[in-house]
C-alpha cells in the first residue's frame, strides 16, 4: 500500500499566497516522478506541475511563473509553492505519485482564492 498526505490546502485571497506539501510512505519501490493535479467540480483532473525521478519539472501553462514545484526525494516529499493566486486557481488540488506505472492519489486538499 501507498499513502500520500497532503497539507497546506486553505483559503486565500487574491494575490496570496499557499505552501502544498505532500508525503508519501508505506511499499515505494521505483518512484517515476511526483506532483500535482487540480479539479473542480464537474471537471476533469488536470496536471499542475510534475517533477520526474531525474529532477525535470513540468508546469501548466497557467501557473507558469506562479508556482514552484519542489521535491526531497529522501523523504518522499513534494511542495508546491503558489504566488499571486487568482480566483481561478480555485480547486481540489491531488497528489500524485507514479511507481512501476502505477498512478496513486492523496485524498486531495481544497484551496479557494477570494476575489
Amino acid at each position: 500500500q501507498v499513502q500520500l498526505v497532503e497539507s497546506g490546502g486553505g483559503l486565500v485571497q487574491a494575490g496570496g499566497s499557499l505552501r502544498l506539501s505532500c508525503t508519501a510512505s508505506g511499499s515505494l519501490f521505483s518512484i517515476s516522478g511526483m506532483g500535482w493535479y487540480r479539479q473542480a467540480p464537474g471537471k476533469q483532473r488536470e496536471l499542475v506541475a510534475f517533477v520526474t525521478r531525474d529532477g525535470r519539472t513540468s508546469y501548466r501553462d497557467s501557473v507558469t511563473g506562479r508556482v514552484t514545484l519542489s521535491r526531497v526525494n529522501a523523504e518522499n516529499t513534494v511542495s508546491l509553492q503558489m504566488n499571486s493566486l487568482k480566483p481561478a486557481d480555485t480547486d481540489v488540488y491531488y497528489c500524485n505519485l507514479v511507481d512501476r506505472g502505477k498512478y496513486y492519489w492523496g485524498k486531495g486538499t481544497l484551496v479557494t482564492v477570494s476575489s
